[in-house]
C-alpha cells in the first residue's frame, strides 16, 4: 500500500519533536519494513542538516517530502497541514493517514476529493488542555476532537482513556492501537560522566519543556525534598532534565530561574543517540509528572531501556505503565516528594520494577505488532 502521514512536524527532527514525532517515525519505519510505500510530510524549519536540501528524500525507507507553511505559533500546523492535504489529492496514496485533532480537521479534504483513498487518523491527545494554547486555538482544537471521530473513515486512539472518550462524549467508536516502544539493553555509562553523572545517581525527566508537562513540579518537589529529612540520602543525587522547547521559552527560562544555584538540578538539552540511551538506562528512577498525556511515549521509552517510573495518576499514565511503576496525586508536589522519598531509599523496590517494566513493553507495546494492527485497519477499509 501506498501511505501518507500528515500532521507531524517530520521525523528525526530533534528537539522540537515530541510523541507524535516519534510515533510516526516509528510507525513508518515498520510499516515500510512490512512492504508498504510510507511518505511523511515534513517541515524544512525541523530537517536537520537537511534545511538547504531541495527536493525529497529516503530516511531509513520512508519517503520524507517537504512541503512549505507559516512559521507562528498558531499558523504552522494548520497551514503545513492544509498544503500536504492539497498535495496528496494529486499523488497515488491508497492511504491519507492524519495525526493529532488539529490536522484532523481538514482530513474532509481527501475524504471529499480523493474518494478511491481511505482515510485514516490518529487521537493522540486532547491538546486543548495543553496550557501553552489561547482561548480561540482550545476551541479549535475541541472542534477537532469531533472532526477527528467523524471525518476520516477510520478513527485510532491511542489509549482506552481517548478511546472511552470518543464513546461516550462524541458517540463514535475508536480502534486502540497504542503507542509503542521497544526493548533495549544498554551496558555502557561512558557517556555519563561528561554530565557530572555516574549510574543510578540522578532522578531523570525527559520531554519538551512545555507548561503541561510540569517540570515546575518536579523542580519543587525535588527542593522540598531536599530540605526535609530525606536530604543526606538523596544528597549525591542529580535531578537531570532533558529536552527542548516549542514556542514555550518563557517556560525554559522560568524553570531554570527557579533551579538558579541549585547544583543538583541540571539542564542537558536536547539528547539524542548514546547519550539519551545512556541516561534512560542508569537513572535511578524516571519522573513524569504531567497534568495531560495522550499514551506518554516517554514514559514507555524509559521502561524500555529498563528505569523504573514515577507518574503523576492520570488515566493515560496510570494505562501506560500498568501495574509496573509507581504513581502520585497530580499537580501535589508534597506528595510527589512524598514518593521520591519513600522510593530513593529502597533501591530494591527500583530494581525490582526494572525488570516489570520490560515484560510489559513486550506483552503490550512492541512496535511491530502495533505496525501490524495499524496496517490490518488499512487493509480492512480498504474493502
Amino acid at each position: 500500500m501506498r501511505i501518507a502521514m500528515i500532521g507531524q512536524k517530520g521525523v528525526d527532527i530533534g528537539e522540537r519533536g515530541g510523541g507524535v514525532e516519534t510515533h510516526v517515525a516509528e510507525l513508518s519505519k515498520h510499516l515500510a519494513a512490512l512492504g508498504n510505500e510510507v511518505v511523511v510530510y515534513a517541515r524544512r524549519k525541523y530537517a536537520g542538516g537537511d534545511k538547504r536540501r531541495k527536493g525529497d528524500r529516503k530516511d531509513n525507507g520512508v519517503g520524507v517530502r517537504f512541503i512549505p507553511t507559516i512559521y507562528t505559533k498558531n499558523l504552522e500546523a494548520i497551514v503545513h497541514t492544509f498544503l500536504c492535504s492539497v498535495d496528496a489529492l494529486f499523488r497515488p496514496y491508497d492511504i491519507v493517514h492524519y495525526h493529532g485533532v488539529g490536522p484532523a480537521t481538514l482530513s474532509w479534504i481527501p475524504r471529499l476529493f480523493k474518494p478511491r483513498a481511505r482515510v485514516i487518523a490518529t487521537f493522540h491527545s486532547q491538546d486543548r488542555y495543553h496550557q501553552k494554547w489561547g482561548l480561540f486555538a482550545k476551541l479549535y482544537l475541541w472542534f477537532g476532537e469531533f472532526a477527528i471521530c467523524w471525518f476520516p473513515h477510520a478513527t485510532i486512539s491511542v489509549s482506552h482513556t481517548i478511546q472511552r472518550f470518543s464513546r461516550r462524549a462524541i458517540h463514535r467508536q475508536a480502534i486502540y492501537i497504542p503507542n509503542g516502544a521497544d526493548v533495549h539493553e544498554v551496558t555502557s555509562a561512558d557517556t555519563l560522566p561528561p554530565f557530572g553523572l555516574r549510574p543510578r545517581g540522578y532522578i531523570l525527566c525527559v520531554s519538551r519543556l512545555v507548561p503541561h508537562k510540569r517540570q515546575d513540579l518536579l523542580i519543587e518537589a525535588w527542593q522540598t525534598l531536599q530540605a526535609g529529612s530525606h536530604g543526606q540520602s538523596i544528597e549525591k543525587m542529580k535531578l537531570v532534565f532533558v529536552g527542548g522547547t516549542t514556542y514555550t521559552t518563557d517556560y525554559e527560562q522560568s524553570l531554570k530561574a527557579s533551579a538558579a544555584g541549585n547544583p543538583d538540578i541540571l539542564f542537558l538539552g536536547y539528547q539524542t543517540g548514546d547519550a539519551l540511551k545512556q541516561l534512560f538506562a542508569h537513572a535511578a528512577l524516571f519522573v513524569q509528572p504531567s497534568d495531560s498525556e495522550g499514551l506518554p511515549v516517554a514514559v514507555l521509552e524509559a521502561m524500555s531501556y529498563g528505569a523504573p517510573v514515577l507518574v503523576s495518576d492520570i488515566p493515560e499514565n496510570i494505562e501506560a505503565i500498568h501495574d509496573a511503576g509507581f504513581s502520585f496525586k497530580r499537580a501535589d508536589a508534597q506528595h510527589l516528594a512524598q514518593r521520591l522519598g519513600e522510593l530513593l531509599v529502597h533501591p530494591e523496590v527500583l530494581d525490582a520494577a526494572r525488570e516489570r517494566g520490560r515484560v510489559v513493553i513486550r506483552r503490550e507495546f512492541s512496535w511491530s505488532m502495533i505496525a501490524k494492527k495499524t496496517e490490518e485497519v488499512y487493509r480492512s477499509f480498504r474493502h
